[in-house]
């Protein structure tokens, strides 16, 4: 195989929003608060706990609350991961694309591992995928480029023949980071006010069924 597609889980592979913002909601009601509209909370998904319980409970992280908050809302997400989580319309498609032309595929996330493994499983993609980078794998997460880094040696190749996709910023900086050009997934998990345009991603897509359009010409041409 020539090259090796890297992508984010959260918002890029799979719509796993809607079982992170249950685990929130969950915490709403523990406080007998009514839940949020999934609206609200989609936006902040990447973001993990810091983000979910500052939308859904107004805390921050030097709260003295926040700490309890946070682990029973991984206690709860852990409980409830695989309810609703499914990979995006267009990805099982792509991704058997990607290995009818010879190429490798893999996962980097800044999700720890004890809660990406149950999803990655139930999903489906532990058979094809060349390698899996949690946010406890290496000792920096993304926008570190270490991760990535270490996804492109686990699998056995050099970063100018890789090419990620994320739907945080922090992924296109990681990328650019590790050598690696990078696409954009406009349809993940966005802010409300975030404009993805000033990312400098060399591609965007709005939908999962551009992706391949957009990974395409990113692709190392010699050797394929």
């Amino acid at each position: 195989m020539s090259a090796l597609i890297l992508f984010d889980f959260d918002g890029t592979l799979a719509d796993t929003a809607p079982d992170l913002a249950a685990a929130a909601n969950r915490q709403r009601m523990r406080r007998g608060m009514e839940p949020l509209p999934y609206e609200a909370l989609r936006p902040v998904a990447s973001q993990g706990a810091r983000g979910l319980l500052r939308v859904a409970l107004g805390l921050l992280p030097d709260h003295p609350e926040y700490e309890p908050a946070r682990q029973q809302f991984l206690h709860d997400y852990a409980a409830g991961s695989t309810v609703h989580s499914q990979l995006f319309p267009g990805i099982p498609a792509l991704l058997e694309q990607i290995r009818a032309q010879g190429l490798a595929w893999g996962i980097v996330t800044n999700k720890v591992t004890h809660l990406t493994l149950p999803i990655v499983e139930f999903l489906g993609l532990t058979r094809h995928s060349a390698v899996l980078v949690c946010g406890d794998t290496t000792e920096h997460a993304k926008p570190h480029p270490a991760p990535l880094l270490h996804a492109a040696r686990e699998a056995g190749y050099a970063t100018d023949r890789c090419v990620y996709v994320g739907d945080d910023l922090r992924d296109i900086q990681a990328a650019h980071a590790a050598g690696m050009p990078a696409v954009a997934a406009a349809y993940g998990y966005l802010g409300q006010d975030e404009n993805i345009t000033t990312w400098a991603a060399e591609a965007c897509v709005d939908t999962p069924d551009q992706l391949w359009s957009a990974i395409e010409p990113l692709l190392p041409s010699q050797g394929r």
